[in-house]
């Protein structure tokens, strides 16, 4: 998708710190990190959010807990927990138009957030 700043990540136009990558997944540290741990999951197709998911995506969005698990584990944060959250549309927080769940951890996490 033109103008979108997760696909030109994944094709390797605009740099990132990659953690994670495979076949349909990318995980990357995000650039204005909410906690001492944050890390950006997407898809490497364009999916604008969770509501734009089909029964076409289901290998995707299931892939993307597994790295999420993965990720945990290998960044040292699985033991003490994490947070694993997909902001939906303008009121939910969703700046960037690319689905995408966010790895935050090393830290308490409060809850409610927001």
């Amino acid at each position: 998708m033109a103008d979108c700043i997760f696909c030109d990540i994944v094709r390797g136009r605009v740099p990132a710190e990659v953690v994670y990558e495979d076949d349909l997944v990318m995980a990357f540290h995000d650039i204005n990190p909410q906690a001492p741990v944050h890390v950006l999951l997407i898809p490497k197709e364009h999916v604008a959010g969770v509501l734009d998911l089909s029964d076409d995506h289901e290998a995707v969005a299931g892939r993307i807990q597994t790295a999420a698990a993965k990720i945990a584990r290998q960044l040292d944060v699985a033991d003490r927990g994490f947070r694993l959250v997909a902001n939906c549309g303008s009121d939910g927080g969703q700046t960037v138009f690319h689905l995408h769940y966010h790895l935050l951890a090393g830290r308490a996490l409060r809850w409610p957030p927001g």
